[in-house]
């Protein structure tokens, strides 16, 4: 079998890279931007942490960046779980942090 293949479905191809833009936001005006992107054909998703749950493979293609400017990212087909913390006001209480997490297989 196809490594690519598990149970006759393809595994989705992720993309991950830093966001410099709001790695520089975050400094400058002490915010807390989510500074990494996972990237699929479907959609771009935000966070603080990424866990990639299986092989990857680090690329740098300076000549052929992704369509975000990036020239370094790492590309996977494993599952990738991604965190984001967020405040949120809980019963008058704004100073709550929440932890979202995604799971993208």
């Amino acid at each position: 079998m196809h490594p690519l293949y598990r149970g006759g479905n393809k595994k989705m191809k992720k993309k991950i890279h830093i966001n410099q833009h709001n790695v520089r936001s975050n400094s400058k005006h002490n915010t807390d931007l989510p500074v990494m992107t996972v990237k699929t054909y479907k959609e771009n998703i935000k966070g603080d942490t990424v866990q990639i749950n299986g092989a990857s493979t680090v690329v740098y293609q300076p000549d052929h960046p992704l369509s975000c400017g990036a020239k370094v990212w790492i590309e996977t087909h494993a599952e990738v779980r991604v965190y984001h913390m967020e405040s949120r006001p809980r019963e008058n209480d704004f100073n709550k942090t929440v932890i979202v997490e995604r799971i993208i297989k």
